[in-house]
């Protein structure tokens, strides 16, 4: 028989069990009251794949949302478009977390405690104060861990299959990051000088090229060495030339516009290009920046080399292969050359052993501890990791200015985020398409 047709019929078996075992619980009939809307009698709202969403469980999810609506003081849609809504809402759920289940994903006791008590904390209570919380606000606290547990199940999934699908192109990151310097450039504070050359609306074309001719023969002279704060009283026309032109610290996001895109990029001490606005033309001097601490990252540089144990290779003779390569390497002075040779790191073996630059906590703690007892170019004894046995040779530590590298991770991650969205509807609906779905009437 056809394999995917036996599967098939196995599946309509299983359903029409559940729907018997359903059928013969409702002897006596369950009534619930819905916002005045009347009573129904449970059972089966709809079938997806080889399980069922239960009509009470629709008719639990419009009673919420109707109090949302009449706590918001909306107006609530009719009854049966709310239900359809609600209806479709639980079958997509139901196909996602029947999917997690095919994936083996399973949130413990002890992940969902601690996501229960890291809410907890944020409403100001303890974990064991929490239940009475949400009893208060009439809500059941067995529901909302399952309701919980559901959401987190959900999203460890959509992280699975949906993150793969997003890319991040380099345009996009590029464009990006000049968007967020020029965001992050109104949260810092300034401090400027100022050299005006003022221009009126009656400024004829000779005058314009006069003083840009001359805001760019002042720039040359500050460069070769005249201060600024002097060439700013003898010069300049702004408000603040009497006091060498200094502005003061001021927020980037009180700074014009043009301002902000003159100093882009610059450090302090630097100059800006002379440029040109409505009211003549500029020229700036940063003396001070906050807000733009770069950030500073302590990393060390290893070389290791990998030695596995297996069925023929046991842990006394790896340690005793390793103590032979540290006794050449140290005879022979060529550490490169022989992980090259011998280490089965396949990541690093190529690099003669090489590591890279790495910050504190990036190795696993038993190669760390050893990594960080060693002083430079000392090789270490064989010792044991989860990996195997290693040999570790220290080349050395930096402060590393890990600033750009910072921001374009947090670019990467503020990308894919607002796809997210977006792309999960898009895979959402996919799984709806390919899923078997048959809903029943409510009347």
């Amino acid at each position: 028989m056809n394999h995917n047709l036996f599967s098939e019929m196995i599946r309509k078996l299983k359903l029409i069990i559940l729907i018997l075992i359903l059928q013969s619980n409702q002897g006596v009939t369950q009534t619930r009251d819905i916002g005045g809307t009347g009573d129904f009698i449970d059972g089966i709202a709809a079938i997806v794949n080889d399980g069922v969403v239960l009509r009470s469980e629709v008719e639990d999810q419009v009673t919420m949302v109707i109090r949302n609506i009449e706590r918001q003081g909306a107006q609530q849609p009719p009854i049966g478009q709310l239900r359809e809504e609600v209806l479709e809402r639980l079958i997509l759920q139901r196909i996602q977390l029947q999917r997690a289940e095919r994936y083996g994903i399973a949130i413990s006791d002890e992940g969902l405690n601690a996501a229960i008590n890291n809410v907890a904390l944020n409403n100001n209570v303890t974990f064991e104060e929490f239940p009475e919380v949400l009893a208060a606000e009439g809500v059941d606290y067995f529901k909302y861990r399952n309701e919980l547990k559901q959401q987190i199940t959900l999203d460890e999934l959509r992280q699975r299959e949906v993150s793969s699908r997003i890319s991040v192109s380099q345009s996009e990151l590029n464009s990006y990051l000049i968007l967020q310097k020029e965001e992050d450039q109104k949260a810092y504070d300034f401090d400027l000088s100022h050299i005006l050359l003022p221009l009126t609306s009656r400024s004829g074309q000779g005058e314009i090229n006069r003083k840009q001719e001359m805001i760019n023969d002042l720039r040359s002279r500050i460069e070769e060495g005249e201060s600024f704060e002097s060439v700013a009283r003898d010069f300049s026309e702004g408000q603040q030339a009497s006091n060498g032109g200094r502005l003061g610290w001021m927020k980037g996001g009180d700074l014009p516009e043009i301002f902000l895109l003159a100093i882009g990029g610059s450090k302090i001490g630097e100059l800006s290009q002379p440029f040109q606005s409505s009211s003549g033309f500029h020229l700036l001097k940063i003396n001070g920046i906050k807000g733009n601490d770069p950030v500073i990252e302590e990393q060390i540089n290893v070389r290791h080399i990998l030695i596995k144990t297996n069925e023929i290779l046991d842990d006394a003779a790896a340690e005793e292969k390793l103590k032979t390569i540290r006794t050449q390497i140290i005879n022979e002075g060529d550490f490169g050359a022989v992980a090259s040779a011998v280490s089965e790191d396949p990541g690093s073996a190529q690099d003669g052993g090489d590591m890279d630059w790495a910050p504190k906590g990036f190795f696993v703690p038993e190669f760390e501890e050893i990594a960080y007892s060693l002083e430079m170019n000392q090789i270490s004894a064989p010792f044991k990791s989860r990996y195997g046995w290693h040999i570790i040779q220290y080349l050395g530590q930096r402060s590393h200015d890990i600033t750009e590298e910072v921001q374009r991770r947090k670019a990467v991650s503020s990308i894919r985020n607002l796809k997210l969205s977006d792309e999960i509807e898009i895979w959402a609906r996919e799984l709806r398409d390919e899923a078997y779905v048959e809903k029943l009437p409510f009347d």
